[in-house]
Parts: C-alpha cells; sequence; structure tokens
C-alpha cells in the first residue's frame, strides 16, 4: 500500500463539498497560489451537482468525472444548538453521504481519499494534549454525539477499506477552522464567525458583548487557507491511512513548511 501519489500522472481531484468554507479555500490555493501541479484537473462538487446521501446520484457524478484522487468536505454541518436538537439527522444523513462517496470511490478505482473529520469527534472525557491515538477511547460529547460518530466512522471506513481492498482512504482532523465564506449565523455558525457577528451587532447597537459559556474551555484555530495548504500535503505526500491532526501550533507549521515546497515541485 503506498499513500504517495505518482508524479509521473497527472491527478484528477474532485473536492465534495467544494462550495463550503474548506472548499472555497482550496479553490483559492488551487487557482491562485499555484497550489495545482501542470496537466491536473481539479472538480469542485456542490449539493447542485448531486445529492450525496442518495447512491445512486453519488456514483453517477463519480462515474462522470472518473477522478484519480478525492477530498471529501460534503456533511450535513451545524452549530451548537442545531446538533443538539437534531442529532438522528446528523447521524443518519452523514453515514449516508461517507458511505456512499467512499463506496463510490472506490468503485471508480479512486487512488487516494481524504475526507476532513472534526475536533469533536474525540471523547468528552480524554486527557490532554490528546492525539490521534485516542479517537476512539470513548463516547463524544453528548451535545453533538450523533455528528461525532459519523464522522468518527469514517476511520473505520477507511481501515475496512484498506483491510478488504488495500484501498489509501485517510482522513485529516482539522481544530476549529475560521475564514473566507464562513458561515456567520449567531444561532447555527461556529464559535469564531459567531463571535465576530455578536462584536458587531454589539458596536452597532452599543450594548454589551455577551458571550456563552464559563469561559474557562481552550480552542485552538486555524484559518481556512492555512488548512486548504496542508490538504494539499496531505493529498499529495502523506502514505498513511491513520487520521493526522492539522492544527496551526508551530509544530505543524515547521513540519508544513519542511515538506510543503518539495510536496509542489
Amino acid at each position: 500500500m503506498n499513500g504517495q501519489s505518482d508524479h509521473t500522472t497527472p491527478l484528477r481531484v474532485l473536492v465534495t463539498g467544494g462550495s463550503g468554507l474548506v472548499g472555497r479555500a482550496i479553490q483559492q490555493v488551487v487557482r491562485e497560489e499555484g497550489g495545482a501541479k501542470e496537466g491536473e484537473e481539479w472538480i469542485f462538487l456542490s449539493s447542485k451537482d448531486a445529492n450525496l446521501m442518495n447512491m445512486e446520484e453519488t456514483r453517477a457524478v463519480f462515474e462522470k468525472h472518473r477522478p484519480t484522487h478525492v477530498i471529501h468536505l460534503a456533511a450535513m454541518v451545524g452549530g451548537l444548538f442545531k446538533n443538539m436538537k437534531y442529532n438522528l439527522d446528523f447521524w443518519r444523513n452523514n453515514i449516508y453521504i461517507n458511505d456512499n462517496v467512499l463506496q463510490a470511490a472506490h468503485e471508480v478505482g479512486v487512488v487516494k481519499v481524504v475526507s476532513c473529520l472534526s475536533t469533536c469527534i474525540f471523547p468528552d472525557k480524554t486527557t490532554y494534549p490528546i492525539d490521534e491515538t485516542m479517537i476512539h477511547n470513548g463516547p463524544p460529547h453528548e451535545s453533538n454525539f450523533g455528528y461525532a460518530y459519523a464522522k468518527r466512522m469514517i476511520d473505520v471506513h477507511n481501515r475496512a477499506y484498506l483491510q478488504q481492498h488495500g484501498r489509501c482512504y485517510t482522513a485529516v482532523i482539522p481544530t476549529n477552522v475560521f475564514g473566507p465564506h464562513d458561515n456567520f449565523s449567531i444561532e447555527d455558525g461556529h464559535v469564531l464567525p459567531g463571535l465576530i457577528h455578536k462584536a458587531y451587532i454589539a458596536q452597532k447597537e452599543g450594548k454589551p458583548l455577551v458571550v456563552w459559556g464559563s469561559g474557562t474551555p481552550r480552542r485552538q484555530f486555524i484559518y481556512s487557507l492555512d488548512l486548504a495548504r496542508l490538504f494539499l500535503w496531505v493529498l499529495r505526500e502523506y502514505p498513511e491511512v491513520d487520521p493526522v491532526i492539522l492544527s496551526a501550533l508551530k509544530e505543524t507549521c515547521d513540519w508544513f513548511v519542511a515538506n510543503y515546497d518539495s510536496a509542489r515541485k
């Protein structure tokens, strides 16, 4: 099993969820920063192109484009309150999407899939610092267990495709992502864009800025364009099925700088 790309054959990369926060960032890196190599073809799908919860539509879009590589970003996502209210929907819909995408990728002979997980997959009761080996060590937080377990199962999917078919399908676990084209909804968005929106309203209306929570939890964030650049490195160079955490920590940045230039050549 070799998860590194064949540098003699141009890639045809299909990006699911291509119109979202991370998908738009990858588009910018590929099209405006020279992230794509000569001869490569990049296809960015949105929900308008196919309903990935439907196997026939998923299979059809994969047959149409016949990618060699896939970056799988598509998911049913939402903020804290939406997750708390619709855990079953988050579980079922994301399981459908992930199973359909990985199976369709296998059927058309995709060499490598890089799926996007989430830090919420880690156990609620854990020790710090956390690492990739701790994903399955206990239940996730009860507030979004449906989404978290569905994302965890991508790791199980990947290991099963390796065992049964020798596929190099892997995943990355980014810390909290923010950047252009984010969802700034206070009720439905993630923490950083929600705080930006709240701060804007507080300043505009001359009212105090009210922040939910105790203020004691610590969060790590990564800028979407930095994450996009890391995605390209993982797609081209990371050879393992084991998921890898992507963060803006100095260690990750140093590792990225040491490898990214060679990956672009």
